[in-house]
């Protein structure tokens, strides 16, 4: 769900309605999407459980082992976010345990023209945590 920090989300919403509730969107043009998820579902391949302490359970997730190499699964936030140093800031909890087909998280802001501008990336999280 939604907080008052704007771009803040849990994702303990009902059903697919996260990206409403959080202000994401599904790029049309991608390859395949970001669901929302418990660790029930994702058994031996995901985590045990989310990040948020107490009651949280849900959590974007792909699969990229049924994906093929360069797919690429992306969301976009709903709201633009002015530009600033040092006012607007990124932050999220990640799993990515090594896998032969993990592919790569990155993270990009799109500049005044539609230029996608690489601000960090991550191949592989060498720990089975968050």
């Amino acid at each position: 769900y939604y907080t008052s920090i704007p771009g803040s989300c849990n994702f303990e919403t009902q059903d697919q309605e996260w990206t409403s509730a959080c202000g994401l969107t599904q790029d049309p043009a991608d390859d395949f999407d970001w669901n929302i998820i418990n660790s029930a579902v994702t058994g031996q391949v995901g985590p045990d459980t989310d990040h948020t302490p107490g009651k949280g359970q849900h959590f974007l997730y792909v699969n990229s082992s049924s994906q093929k190499e360069g797919s690429r699964a992306r969301i976009i936030t709903t709201k633009l976010f002015p530009p600033s140093l040092g006012v607007c800031r990124v932050r999220f909890w990640f799993w990515m345990f090594a896998s032969r087909q993990t592919g790569v998280l990155k993270v990009y802001t799109v500049g005044e023209h539609g230029m996608d501008i690489l601000m960090w990336s991550s191949s592989r999280n060498e720990e089975n945590k968050w």
